[in-house]
């Protein structure tokens, strides 16, 4: 259980060094149930009243938001758990703004407190060593018969973080004929590390992948795909990207910005569908909150996937996605092979492949 909190808690640690699109965790942090007091509560309720008025993106919802808080109050007062009173602040401020981002934890060790000017040099330190140890949330690279080459990535993790496996991955895959990325449990992530696994399926030319609207400041900020990566592109090939009903914020920036450019086909379920970033605001000692402060416009569409998530071309179970996109990619390879003996190293490799699994047992 030592070792779960200090993982749940490193984990914030790193989402908080960047306003983060990622899916939010369960109401209890570190698992423990705890009683509140009157005096808590209230702090909390008032806290995520005054953060949500300041902050949330959208202030006409965070006005019906702060209105039903209110309404509601003493139906929160009767609750005396603290990851209860958490988990019902979520499924009602959730039933009003549609917002999956949106959600109250609770712990019942006091959170630390957000250093004045950002975190240390410890603690980016412990954030470099977590996404090294993480290996960039890239957890396979693999070729596939046919030629097909598979990447499974479990975060967006910010460029420092990604860029090292990120280019060793691609150099493995550059002479692969066809591509799976597979994001069915991808959770999301930075939008910067977003553009950059983004960049190695585009030319030089910088692309414009998406932007995101910020309340405060009332201000624009674009993504742009990188000039220069430092492992090979993937240019010229077919892209297949896996998603599921887990796909969710920053996974799904990825899947949107591929597909709305024509630059991949979507394979498997409709995505999550959250598009408003933020980050972490402390409710008090023991509570935390993710307050969406923006929102994702994509350049072509000039919308998101927010509540709609992103729709598959190919739509299939979660579970099937992968043999789909194989079969379609095979299919396409076979279809466009340049002469015959092209179209018998593509058989061959597949029919050895066939030879070396082994058997299912018959129940």
């Amino acid at each position: 259980m030592q070792l779960r909190k200090q993982v749940l808690r490193l984990t914030l640690a790193v989402v908080a060094l960047t306003p983060s699109l990622s899916r939010a965790q369960p109401p209890s942090v570190d698992g423990t149930d705890f009683t509140i007091e009157a005096t808590e509560r209230d702090q909390l309720l008032d806290r995520i009243a005054k953060e949500l008025q300041d902050a949330y993106v959208f202030p006409e919802v965070a006005e019906k938001m702060v209105a039903d808080l209110k309404a509601k109050r003493s139906e929160y007062e009767k609750i005396a758990s603290g990851p209860a009173l958490a988990s019902k602040l979520t499924t009602n401020l959730q039933a009003i703004s549609k917002d999956k981002h949106l959600r109250v934890r609770a712990s019942a060790t006091p959170f630390s407190k957000p250093p004045k000017d950002g975190p240390s040099a410890a603690e980016r330190d412990r954030a470099k060593e977590f996404g090294r140890r993480m290996n960039g949330a890239i957890v396979k690279i693999e070729r596939l018969p046919g030629n097909i080459g598979y990447l499974d990535i479990r975060n967006l993790m910010q460029p420092e973080a990604v860029a090292e496996p990120m280019a060793a991955a691609m150099d493995f895959l550059a002479r692969t004929d066809a591509m799976i990325l597979d994001l069915r449990k991808n959770g999301g992530g930075s939008p910067k590390g977003v553009a950059l696994v983004c960049s190695y399926f585009f030319a030089e030319e910088p692309v414009h992948l998406n932007s995101l609207y910020w309340r405060k400041g009332d201000r624009t900020e674009e993504f742009w795909t990188l000039k220069s990566v430092a492992g090979k592109r993937y240019l010229g090939k077919d892209l297949y990207v896996l998603t599921s009903s887990r796909t969710f914020s920053g996974a799904e920036e990825c899947a949107y910005n591929l597909q709305t450019q024509k630059r991949a086909m979507i394979v498997g379920e409709t995505t999550g569908g959250g598009a408003h970033p933020g980050g972490m605001v402390p409710l008090g000692d023991r509570f935390i909150a993710f307050i969406p402060t923006g929102r994702a416009i994509n350049p072509i569409t000039k919308t998101n996937w927010e509540g709609t998530g992103v729709k598959p071309d190919k739509s299939c179970t979660a579970d099937q996605a992968l043999d789909v996109a194989q079969q379609m990619a095979v299919k396409k390879l076979l279809d466009g092979a340049k002469d015959n003996e092209s179209r018998r190293l593509i058989e061959m490799d597949l029919d050895r492949a066939k030879q070396e699994t082994p058997a299912k047992a018959k129940p």
